[in-house]
């Protein structure tokens, strides 16, 4: 399964947040096994470089870890994940927030409109 990726954004950091945005969302979980460099890369349609770059900054973010000789494992550091999630969460709102004003809209509305939301109106 070929991966459609975006132009604007390095492929190795939309594999990262691909990666992140499944334990996030509990699609892999603390102590889970990653598949093998060769194995995601060809799954990903990616060269095994650029997949090994993706899991070395994995490694770097402690997300994962690798064991010698047995892959490479989500973290089972929970409060790293909890940050992980919490970071995200951090960025997509402050995303949003400067999309929004971009357009001219205010935070008011903003607010409004999420709590408009949140009631199911």
């Amino acid at each position: 399964m070929t991966m459609d990726f975006m132009k604007d954004k390095p492929i190795y950091q939309q594999l990262v947040d691909l990666i992140c945005g499944d334990i996030i969302r509990g699609s892999l979980k603390p102590g889970d096994r990653l598949p093998s460099v060769r194995e995601y890369a060809v799954e990903a349609g990616v060269n095994a470089n650029t997949m090994q770059r993706v899991y070395k900054e994995l490694e770097q973010m402690d997300i994962t870890e690798t064991k010698r000789g047995q892959g490479t494992f989500v973290t089972e550091n929970r409060e790293r994940l909890a940050e992980l999630r919490e970071e995200t969460m951090l960025g997509l709102v402050e995303s949003f927030i400067h999309n929004m004003e971009s357009l001219g809209f205010t935070q008011r509305e903003m607010i409004e409109v999420l709590q408009s939301k949140e009631r199911g109106e």
